[in-house]
């Protein structure tokens, strides 16, 4: 005679692993007066590579250090309220020395968002040079501010500080940019006073600078440090977002695309293929 099994209990079965919400892609904010933002762009790539970056070069305003700084100012806070507005960004850099000087305290006033400013990097500089001799090559207003001042007064009282205020590079830079050639033989006259006072180290005071350093490099060679602001832009940049909720591995896990650059002026078709070189499109 047999006998019937008894039916065993059903085990449930595992659930498939639900996937994982993707993370959001931090979105920064980077302004200038023109091209000079992409070099403290540039460094944010490469610290933060998860980063999805808007650059926004007002080159309508262009150049700053020839506007009243009651201009400097509203273009400054409307043009990076006209961004907010469009997208939420969670942190805003701005990436050039005079609107960072005068637009900074109407800026934070008028966002809620982070606000990171750029001055002249004097306390690094500082920090490296051997021979207490220091170049720094700005425009003709950041050389005249009274924050720079202070900033060698800060950090660099010990130090012998050759300024250039050179008032035409910008624009050189811009014309590169564009696939015009640097006029190396009239740059090379400009940084005739770095030779002359024997700096070892060189502050790249304005963000457009580092953009053409290997052509400052080759024109002064006797130069042992090279200091400029990005990475310490980018570092703080990175701060403001693990403040805000965002992990640390999160930030260099995966490497975003769709950077884009806008301008508040006529679109510039001719400066495409230098934005390419950067990861950048125009939008």
């Amino acid at each position: 005679m047999s006998t019937a099994r008894s039916p065993q209990p059903l085990r449930p079965q595992p659930s498939p692993p639900r996937p994982l919400p993707p993370q959001r892609v931090p979105e920064i904010l980077v302004f200038d007066s023109g091209l000079g933002g992409l070099s403290i762009a540039a460094s944010i790539h490469r610290q933060i590579p998860a980063a999805r970056l808007t650059h926004v070069a007002d080159n309508a305003g262009f150049p700053y250090g020839n506007q009243p700084e009651a201009t400097v100012v509203d273009r400054t806070v409307s043009l990076v309220l006209e961004q907010l507005a469009r997208r939420a960004f969670d942190v805003v850099v701005v990436a050039c020395n005079t609107a960072s000087t005068v637009a900074l305290p109407a800026l934070r006033a008028a966002v809620d968002v982070p606000v990171v400013g750029v001055v002249p990097a004097i306390k690094p500089a500082a920090a490296l040079s051997d021979s207490r001799r220091i170049g720094l090559l700005a425009t003709p207003a950041t050389v005249k501010r009274p924050y720079l001042e202070q900033l060698i007064r800060d950090f660099a009282a010990d130090c012998a500080i050759e300024r250039v205020g050179h008032p035409q590079l910008v624009s050189w830079i811009e014309d590169w940019a564009r696939g015009r050639p640097l006029p190396e033989p009239a740059l090379s006259v400009a940084l005739q006073p770095f030779r002359d006072a024997g700096v070892d180290t060189l502050v790249l005071g304005c963000t457009h600078y580092p953009l053409v350093r290997e052509a400052l490099q080759r024109l002064l060679p006797e130069v042992a440090h090279w200091v400029d602001s990005g990475d310490a832009i980018a570092r703080r940049t990175g701060a403001l977002l693990e403040a805000s909720g965002f992990q640390p591995g999160d930030l260099v896990r995966h490497k975003s695309s769709g950077h884009r650059c806008l301008f508040s002026g006529p679109v510039m078709a001719d400066i495409d293929p230098f934005l390419a070189r950067l990861g950048f499109r125009q939008a």
